[in-house]
């Protein structure tokens, strides 16, 4: 027995070490694999994701290793990658927020299209296989996608159903149009609320969705998409109309300012504020909040002919770098393949709250359960997907367009702390921001 003991313990040793020599064999193949770098701006919980999508591609097969890199934030990405890209070492895909669209389609030296990338590899990249709200936003005119759509979202209406019952409001019924916001907003500051209304990414949520919604212009050649010989127009009537109308809020003790960015949010989160305007991703920060929330669409102006339109998008897309070989773009493409499958789409979408990019993903997801069992989970995509997009409603494509939103910001700032009029404020927005338009033109033209 004793013999036969020794045995079966030299057994496993031989075994375990016959594994630990294979497992340091294929550590090797994949060490030999060929690298595809992936520059990105996710950290926290999406960074981690992420990295498990990339986990997944990488052990599906065995000829190409991506390596995911957080590069900090969105603008450090995108400067990172361009300085590597003239030393000649840029990354092969590089994800860039929606605002840096309109500078990349003006870099194209520094690109390769996607569209392009998927057909000389084989793939099938049907444009219409995707939500078109999505994909007008990242093509060209023709319809041709010059980027990957991947975290994908769009400005929501979240709302504390406690301070609604509290107040004498219906908690299933936030208010639809703005015309309704102002009496909600008044019975929650009679029932106690010190913040009843405040507001993520002011510009995006009420200049450039708000625009979208209205389907009015925010700038002409259809908001960039046709044309660098732009200029901006939300400075219209109806945009000094609702700046006006937050204003007289803002003195009113009815909305608050909270920051240009999503500062406002942990206001939400803890209860101080009622009505917050967010992001669709913002979804995953309030999950853990003390009381009962819902989720609802951007209100509108009922007497604006064909409001509601359809919301724009946030986020970012993945552009593929040039000046790369063949064999490495083979990898990308199929990396972009793996990316698009629906049960890839549906995790994304589930776990980080981002926009499932595809029709199919969100039926997938809808029969699943996860909208009845988590409602208003679908919100975003409802109003994403409203009516077909016109020219007023599939994106922004705007040079220096960083740029112009901080003086966006700094004119809405003046609005608020009452050194400005709202149409001065507009008007003067549209004046620098034309300038800076005017500037990218002739900058791309040298």
């Amino acid at each position: 027995m004793k013999s036969a003991g020794k045995l079966a313990r030299a057994a496993v040793t031989l075994l375990a070490g016959t594994a630990i020599l294979a497992g340091a064999g294929q550590a090797l193949a994949q060490d030999n694999r060929i690298e595809i770098h992936w520059w990105h701006a996710m950290a926290g919980a999406r960074g981690e994701l992420l990295n498990q999508l990339v986990e997944g591609f990488n052990k599906g097969q065995d000829k190409y290793k991506v390596i995911a890199t957080n590069k900090g934030n969105y603008p450090e990405a995108m400067t990172a990658a361009m300085a590597a890209f003239r030393a000649g070492k840029a990354p092969h895909i590089l994800q860039v927020f929606e605002v840096g669209t309109g500078t990349m389609m003006a870099s194209r030296a520094a690109i390769k299209p996607v569209y392009q990338l998927m057909q000389e590899n084989g793939y099938k990249f049907d444009p219409s296989t995707y939500i078109t709200s999505v994909t007008g936003y990242y093509s060209t005119s023709d319809g041709k996608m010059l980027s990957y759509p991947f975290n994908s979202s769009t400005p929501i209406m979240y709302y504390n159903k406690d301070a609604f019952a509290k107040a004498g409001l219906d908690p299933e019924k936030p208010p639809r149009t703005w015309q309704e916001f102002e009496p909600a907003l008044k019975k929650l500051k009679e029932s106690g609320s010190t913040c009843p209304f405040i507001t993520s990414w002011q510009t995006w949520v009420h200049l450039e969705n708000f625009s979208a919604l209205h389907n009015v212009p925010f700038a002409t050649k259809a908001n960039g998409l046709d044309g660098l010989d732009t200029e901006l127009k939300f400075n219209s009537p109806l945009h000094v109309r609702h700046i006006t109308t937050l204003a007289n809020w803002m003195k009113e003790g009815l909305m608050v300012y909270g920051g240009r960015k999503n500062e406002p949010n942990g206001k939400f989160a803890s209860g101080e504020c009622a009505i917050l305007m967010e992001s669709s991703a913002g979804y995953a920060s309030f999950t853990k909040a003390p009381f009962k929330w819902g989720m609802a669409m951007l209100p509108y102006y009922s007497d604006v002919q064909g409001a509601p339109q359809n919301s724009i998008i946030g986020g970012a897309s993945l552009w593929v770098m040039a000046r790369h070989t063949p064999e490495e773009y083979k990898g990308v493409a199929q990396f972009f393949d793996y990316l698009a499958a629906t049960e890839n789409q549906v995790f994304w979408h589930t776990k980080s709250g981002y926009l499932p990019i595809t029709p199919m993903a969100y039926e997938t997801t809808k029969s699943s359960g996860f909208y009845a069992a988590n409602p208003g989970t679908d919100v975003s995509v409802r109003q994403m997907t409203l009516n077909p997009p016109t020219e007023n409603s599939k994106g922004l494509r705007l040079g220096n367009f960083v740029q112009i939103r901080d003086v966006m910001d700094e004119e809405l700032e003046a609005v608020w702390s009452g050194k400005k009029q709202p149409k001065e404020a507009l008007d003067t927005a549209v004046e620098r921001g034309n300038r800076l338009l005017r500037q990218f033109e002739r900058d791309v033209k040298r």
